[in-house]
């Protein structure tokens, strides 16, 4: 509707002989009174044309005919346009809520391919409180993105080499060892979580003690069987929080297909390495690193950067239009590096986006539940579901902006309240179905978009524009990639509602109001089952 208006004042523009302007908004007003919608071109064009903004203002508006879309137009105070809309209009957004499922799905994306990668933990543990807003964010972009018009898919890329690995495949056989012998002991380095343990008697129940002397096999064997435990518990997690991937991609298969000395080799070619003290570095200083950065270590191994690195060549040959990484904000040293090298292989400037994640802190009680990770005693992302249930994660998680720290309140999470945001606003669409539950017990019968037109109130039509203004949020989170912004809105939607529901009787006497109210309730509901879904979050049926 902004467009639309703004497309009106350019047209009446032209009248008076200015083309190519734009250097103005219309927006909502905060007050309905002055209009459903304004704009301060008069103002912006008084500079240029050094007349009076309220005379532009009238000039403007003599140009603009009022019609089926316009039912009034004024002008108020220095020079504001305010326009009034025809309640017709308002009945036929209603009306395509209803009617068209794929109402809020919008073409902003023109179909363009989006890589998002997340969560992409080290398979060295469980999922941890911290990975649970990654695996959040993530999930709920891509689905924004989708909304959006784009073609999404999701990724898990799995650190199944290095250094870390082997430090897995050692604790275990610590403890594997330790089984063989009667007898636990503190472990001073390693992983020595309690699932360690859990895993070293899975080899020791299949294996008993014949793996002590051979130190290759024993090796071998408690590796694989910690990677797949761990990855299982990981998936099953992942799972039950509603996220799901695409593609499960292995660290592992660069090496073995040769993409990370292919990688390398063209960074070479393209003259972004040079050798020093053995080692062969790249220059991301050049792409505002604070230092270069090692790819081959002297002994001939590669570096972490050097699969990451051909990881993204990996990407960049698959044909994407964006790639979207999430990182935990502890990463953020590493972001200057890995867009350097992607613009090294031929990447576009602006073809990886990098986003950072901050921590999140769980609060008990009024306490703060303190948490460290490498003596593994962490809090498991599995622990939160089981506390609070997957809809109430999910919604805690999204409801601020990725970029702040923010504290996850156990507590609030799990009241059955209005105080609590998931809550309030599943129980604006469970409130919507016990309306027609009560309408049916009462005989009330029901048309779809029927008797529109008696939705006359303010507030009706406050809840009507918040409906429609959700194409804009969709398109908002997605340029912004920021999906908190739902979370937003379908709190402000449900407020709205709920407003309503208790100051005006939905069901009344009058047949043809109580129709079209209970048409206003079914989009508000549908509006937030969109949204919901979104977000990865349930949109209950009864409360």
């Amino acid at each position: 509707m902004e467009n639309i208006i703004k497309d009106i004042l350019k047209n009446a523009l032209k009248k008076l002989d200015i083309t190519d302007f734009d250097d103005f908004i219309v927006e909502v007003p905060k007050d309905s009174s002055n209009g459903d919608f304004a704009t301060n071109v008069a103002m912006k064009l008084a500079k240029i044309l050094k007349k009076n903004p309220r005379e532009i203002a009238s000039n403007l508006v003599e140009n603009i005919k009022k019609g089926d879309l316009i039912e009034k137009i004024e002008i108020a105070g220095p020079g504001f346009i305010n326009f009034f809309i025809n309640n017709k209009y308002y009945e036929q957004i209603i009306e395509q809520v209803l009617k068209d499922d794929d109402y809020f799905v919008i073409d902003y994306g023109k179909g363009k391919k989006v890589l998002v990668e997340f969560v992409s933990a080290n398979p060295t543990g469980p999922l941890h409180i911290g990975h649970g807003r990654g695996a959040a964010y993530g999930d709920t972009l891509a689905r924004v993105l989708k909304a959006a018009g784009f073609q999404v898919e999701k990724e898990y890329y799995i650190n199944d080499a290095g250094n870390q690995m082997k430090m897995l495949g050692d604790s275990i056989v610590i403890r594997y060892k330790q089984l063989v012998n009667g007898k636990i002991e503190e472990m001073n380095d390693g992983y020595r979580g309690e699932y360690i343990i859990d895993i070293a008697k899975k080899v020791y129940d299949e294996y008993g003690d014949s793996l002590v002397n051979d130190s290759k096999r024993c090796f071998e064997i408690c590796f694989k069987t910690g990677l797949n435990d761990i990855m299982n518990s990981i998936t099953e997690d992942l799972r039950d929080f509603r996220v799901e991937f695409d593609r499960w991609f292995s660290e592992k298969s660069l090496f073995e297909s040769g993409m990370v000395d292919k990688a390398i080799n063209l960074l070479d070619e393209n003259g972004y390495l040079y050798e020093k003290d053995g080692a062969l570095w790249f220059k991301s200083t050049i792409f505002g690193d604070e230092k270069d950065r090692v790819v081959k270590k002297a002994d001939g191994s590669y570096t972490y950067f050097a699969s990451d690195i051909a990881y993204h060549l990996n990407k960049i040959e698959r044909g994407y239009d964006l790639l979207v990484n999430v990182w935990g904000a502890d990463h953020h040293g590493y972001v200057s590096r890995l867009q350097g090298a992607l613009q090294a292989l031929g990447g576009g400037k602006d073809l990886l986006k990098i986003v950072l994640i901050q921590m999140v802190n769980l609060v008990k009680s009024g306490e703060r539940i303190s948490m460290s990770t490498r003596a593994g005693e962490f809090i498991t992302l599995r622990w939160l579901i089981d506390e609070v249930g997957s809809d109430a994660a999910r919604f805690f998680y999204l409801m601020r902006d990725h970029n702040a720290q923010f504290d996850f309140d156990i507590d609030l999470a799990k009241s059955k309240s209005s105080d609590n945001p998931v809550y309030y606003v599943q129980y604006a669409h469970a409130r919507v179905n016990s309306l027609f539950e009560n309408a049916k017990e009462k005989g009330v019968k029901f048309d779809l978009a029927k008797n529109l037109d008696k939705l006359t109130l303010e507030q009706e039509k406050e809840i009507i524009k918040k409906i429609e203004e959700f194409k804009k949020i969709i398109k908002a989170a997605a340029t912004y990639l920021e999906p908190h912004r739902v979370t937003y809105y379908l709190q402000e939607l449900a407020s709205l509602f709920h407003n309503y529901y208790y100051n005006h009787k939905i069901i009344s006497e009058d047949k043809e109001l109580t129709n079209a109210r209970l048409n206003l309730a079914k989009a508000v509901a549908k509006t937030v089952r969109f949204g919901l879904e979104i977000l990865g979050v349930e949109a209950p049926e009864r409360m």
